[in-house]
Formats: C-alpha cells, sequence, structure tokens
C-alpha cells in the first residue's frame, strides 16, 4: 500500500529543493509509485495544497512554535506543513489521522527529536478554539497576502495596477485547480464527433462558449494515455493562448513566425487555421524544446512547420518576412499561478529586467514582419511593466506600426481600462488564465 503523505512529502521536497516544476514531478511520483486514481487525487491534493497556503501555513506554524520558523529544518517544516493542512483545510481527513500519520512520517524520515514537536504543535492546533487569526485588516497588505497565501510583493502590484477589488478577485482566483482546456484538431475531427469520443473513454467534454473548436475538459486521468490523444484530435491549451492566436487571424498560404514558440500549442492552433496550407516557423533556443514541437506536430498530422534553433533576443538566425508573427514573450508567470503555484515563491518575480528584454525581442521580431501583417505580443503574466507599458514603448518608438482594434467575443470582457488594441485577460472576469494580448499592424513607411 502507498504511503501517499511520504510521496506528497518528497514531492514537495522535489519542489522546494531542487525548484523542480510542481506538475511534472507530481506526475513523476504518480507514475513512479502506480498510484491509484484515489490516492493520485489524495497526493496531488496535498501537495497542491501546501503550494497553494505555503504563506498561510507558515503563519500558524510561527503562531504555534516557539522555534523561529528559518531554524526548522526543511523535512521538519514541510511535515507541519502536510499537518496542517489537513488538519484545517481538508475536511475528510480525520483529526487524529492528520495527527498520528505526521508523526509518523517524522520517524520514517529519522527525524526523533521533531517528532515530539511536530506532536505537540499539531496536538495543540486541534485543542485550540479559534485555530488561527488573521493579521488586522488594516494592514491590507499583510492580511490579503496572509489570507490567500500570496507574498506581499504581488499583492502591492496588483493592487497598484489593478485596483484592490480586482486584486482580491486575482487572489481569490488561486485557489483550486484550474480547468483544463484542450484545442480541437480541426485537421481531423470537429467538436461534436471529439466530445463523443472523450465520452466513450469516460472523459466529460464541453464547449467552451466564447472561442469555436475548444472545449474544457474534465475526468481525464493522464490526458497521454487517451486514445483520442494518441490519435491527435487535440492538444491541451488554455482558452487564452487560444484567443491569442484567434486575434492573430492565421490564413491559408500565410508565412508565420513563432518566434519564442516553445511547447508549441499556438503553432499547432495556427496550423488548423491555415488548414495545414502556408508556413509556419516555430523558433526556440534549446534543441530538446523543439523536438517537443516537432513531436506534437507529427502526432497532429501537421505538416506546415519547420522548426528553427534560434534566440529571439539576439536575433541571430535569419528569418523570412512574414504575414504573421507571434510573440509570446518569456515572462514571470503571474497569470499561470493557479497552474504552477510555486511561481509565487520565486525570488525574482517582478524583475526590472524583465521588460527591457522582452521589449528587445518585440523590436528584433517585429523588422520580420510584412506591410499590411499582423503581430500579436503577449504574456502570461499580470504586470502592467511586462505587458501594456512595453507596447505603449513600442508604438511610440515605432511609427510605421499601428495598434489593430480587437474584436472581443461575447463572455470576454476588459476588467479595467486599456486600448482597444490590448487586453488583459482575468480568471475573475473571463474564466481563463492571466494573460495579456496586443495586436500590431504594419503600415508602408514614409
Amino acid at each position: 500500500m502507498a504511503n501517499t503523505r511520504n510521496i506528497a512529502l518528497n514531492v514537495l521536497l522535489k519542489i522546494e529543493n531542487e525548484g523542480a516544476y510542481s506538475n511534472i514531478a507530481l506526475n513523476n511520483a504518480i507514475k513512479e509509485n502506480r498510484l491509484s486514481s484515489v490516492d493520485s487525487s489524495f497526493v496531488s491534493a496535498l501537495v497542491y495544497g501546501v503550494l497553494e497556503r505555503r504563506i498561510t501555513l507558515d503563519y500558524i506554524i510561527r503562531a504555534y512554535s516557539k522555534i523561529p520558523l528559518r531554524k526548522i529544518e526543511t523535512k521538519t517544516k514541510n511535515i507541519l506543513r502536510l499537518g496542517i493542512l489537513q488538519l484545517l483545510f481538508m475536511d475528510k481527513v480525520p483529526d487524529s489521522a492528520a495527527v498520528n500519520e505526521s508523526v509518523n512520517l517524522a520517524k520514517k524520515h529519522k527525524l526523533q527529536k521533531s517528532s515530539g514537536f511536530i506532536n505537540g504543535i499539531l496536538r495543540n492546533i486541534t485543542r485550540a478554539e479559534v485555530k488561527y487569526t488573521l493579521p488586522d485588516e488594516k494592514d491590507r497588505v499583510r492580511y490579503l497576502s496572509v489570507k490567500y497565501s500570496v507574498p506581499e510583493s504581488i499583492v502591492k502590484l496588483w493592487v497598484n495596477s489593478y485596483g484592490e477589488n480586482n486584486a482580491e478577485q486575482l487572489l481569490a482566483s488561486l485557489n483550486g485547480r484550474a480547468k483544463i482546456c484542450c484545442r480541437v484538431n480541426t485537421l481531423r475531427t470537429d467538436a461534436d464527433t471529439l466530445i463523443k469520443k472523450l465520452s466513450d473513454e469516460g472523459v466529460v467534454a464541453e464547449k467552451i462558449p466564447f472561442i469555436d473548436n475548444a472545449l474544457y475538459l474534465e475526468n481525464t486521468g493522464s490526458v497521454e494515455r487517451l486514445r483520442a490523444y494518441k490519435s491527435g484530435l487535440f492538444h491541451i491549451q488554455d482558452a487564452s493562448s487560444q484567443l491569442c492566436v484567434n486575434f492573430l487571424d492565421a490564413k491559408p498560404r500565410n508565412i508565420m513566425l513563432d518566434v519564442c514558440s516553445a511547447p508549441g500549442g499556438k503553432s499547432f492552433s495556427a496550423a488548423q487555421y491555415m488548414n495545414n496550407r502556408g508556413r509556419i516557423f516555430s523558433c526556440d533556443m534549446f534543441d530538446h524544446k523543439l523536438k517537443l514541437i516537432s513531436a506534437g506536430a507529427k502526432r497532429l498530422g501537421i505538416t506546415c512547420i519547420s522548426t528553427l534553433l534560434r534566440n529571439a533576443s539576439t536575433n541571430d538566425t535569419a528569418l523570412p518576412v512574414a504575414d504573421r508573427i507571434l510573440c509570446d514573450v518569456p515572462c514571470s508567470g503571474l497569470g499561470i499561478m493557479s497552474r504552477k503555484p510555486e511561481i509565487r515563491y520565486k525570488d525574482d518575480l517582478i524583475s526590472n529586467d524583465l521588460p527591457d528584454l522582452q521589449y528587445g525581442i518585440l523590436c528584433a521580431s517585429a523588422k520580420n514582419l510584412a506591410v499590411g501583417g499582423k503581430l500579436i505580443y503577449s504574456t502570461c503574466t499580470l504586470n502592467p511593466e511586462e505587458n501594456n507599458k512595453n507596447t505603449k514603448r513600442f508604438l511610440k518608438e515605432h511609427p510605421d506600426f499601428y495598434g489593430v482594434p480587437l474584436k472581443l467575443p461575447n463572455g470576454i470582457t476588459r476588467a479595467f481600462d486599456e486600448e482597444p488594441y490590448e487586453i488583459t485577460l482575468m480568471p475573475h472576469t473571463c474564466g481563463t488564465d492571466g494573460f495579456y494580448i496586443s495586436l500590431f499592424g504594419k503600415k508602408a513607411s514614409n
């Protein structure tokens, strides 16, 4: 019988000590331990629960521990986090199991001295009438940080950039797992047929109302095991990314550049809009990522994609003049924290250097756009320095480019005032990942 709590602890340690991505570390652990669906769900709930609530959990540890948090050994700290998560945030776990299994876990890892410390804190929590109190609401930033387990720097950024109402709704949206979305491969099937095939495999699929050929998926298990996936009938892609490609309006026989392409989802969707006719150059600076793009294109039956090893920031490889350019740049990832909750604990999330790197990629890429062509600049983050300010600067410094007003589909609304050529998608207004899109056209130089 699998020791699910031990598996969860090992995944958390891999994420904290080695910088592993939560989804990859978790999926590998599930496969290596051959976990049942029930055990997989429990381990996932433990891992993501700790990652999503770590600041809150550490705040509670501080309230009960005489030892400063910084002096508590990493394994002990994570066992405490797991125990408190089960006691206070997981209704189906009995208190006795949460306490006893945490103590057993410490002993399993030869933390004999820590086992008594862990037992004492967890039992004190079970006895307390009021388990914990949040900071005073007068210190609004600290209060929101602890309540939603997000660093104060991000809380400040969102309150200052988007207003307190948007900021709190954004913070609230980070709890729980984000919906799985897919793009129907229209080169091989249609939405209704795919919904039926997925249903035959026990997957619930529902059309996303604001974009054609996009589906929400439930009960997927491991997506790669599905016959429909192996047959290349769809690829996984959030609705925000699908909207991004939709706004690009790629046509058959277009030449398109996807300058920061990996893992390739946007190139795949564009190929479907182009009916697999034309040329798409999917670029990345790492060869192993290009191999993933090629493998994905082969699975989907897409032949119009050519991969190209290239550094988008240095413009080190010549590219053809293109009708469409997708410039989805490296970013801080603040819009996908619900999918990768560990992102919020990175030290350099709000970097002063990143906007300049992104702007350099945008300017270098724009040189390849044909007159009359369209270019999209996009990120999966929520930071005006990386988004709105970069595009405003670009238009100011490139008079031969202009903003193209976005035609927003029903159900997609702006959370705050922006220019007609741009939109910041937010989970609470659009039901998507946090994502920024701006659309430019090019006119002939005077």
